[in-house]
């Protein structure tokens, strides 16, 4: 199994400002792994440089194919097609359909054919369970709903990891755990996972690999 996650002896730091250090750790493909830890604690940041909006100074970073410490700002978008990722505040552009913003995705990653656009955005929707709302404004979809769009859009380059920071943060229960199991399908189709929460019920319900951050380091934690 190949590892698609690697760092090695890494630092995150936010302008200049030390965030973690002594950062050790390797995530293969199709794995799902949960990063724990207080609000302030990093996770975050830590995603943040896995993505490469802020910059790895030190160690060795590397994901899907492509290490961090030498990438070239015009690398950057082709990274982001490798990588999925999902925001608790699920960064929709609220100006647009949900068509529109799916599209918006694939014509700023390089696609052109109209066509194509048009089945991949079928294809995402389906997956999500969002077949009828192609027309929707976001305004007119439930948290739960904007969320499974969200998830949509990361997975519209079909990449081989999705980073997911806090994406149930705004959701109620019964709507979190809709997109708990959205999820574990998606992991099931064998897309690596690494998801950010401080909601330790999710742990307990959808048991998995646990790393926390804490202390200014990340270490492993017992299931």
């Amino acid at each position: 199994m190949s590892t698609v996650i690697s760092i090695k002896n890494g630092s995150v730091f936010q302008h200049e400002r030390l965030i973690l250090s002594d950062i050790n750790l390797e995530i293969n493909e199709g794995e799902f792994v949960y990063l724990i830890g207080r609000s302030g604690s990093g996770k975050s940041s830590l995603l943040k440089t896995m993505y490469a909006d802020i910059p790895a100074k030190s160690g060795v970073f590397k994901i899907a194919g492509f290490n961090l410490n030498d990438i070239k700002r015009k690398d950057i978008p082709m990274l982001r097609r490798k990588i999925g990722i999902v925001f608790q505040d699920f960064q929709l552009l609220y100006d647009r359909n949900v068509e529109q913003n799916l599209s918006f995705v694939l014509k700023a990653t390089g696609w052109d054919d109209e066509s194509g656009i048009s089945k991949r955005i079928d294809e995402v929707l389906q997956l999500v369970g969002l077949q009828g709302k192609r027309k929707s404004m976001p305004h007119q979809l439930s948290g739960g709903e904007q969320q499974s769009v969200a998830i949509a859009r990361a997975l519209l380059n079909s990449p081989s990891v999705i980073l997911a920071d806090e994406p149930t943060g705004n959701l109620d229960p019964e709507t979190t755990n809709d997109i708990m199991k959205l999820i574990m399908k998606i992991r099931d189709n064998g897309t690596t996972i690494l998801m950010a929460t401080h909601n330790y019920n999710l742990i307990l319900k959808y048991p998995s690999r646990v790393i926390s951050c804490a202390n200014g380091t990340i270490t492993e934690s017992a299931k």
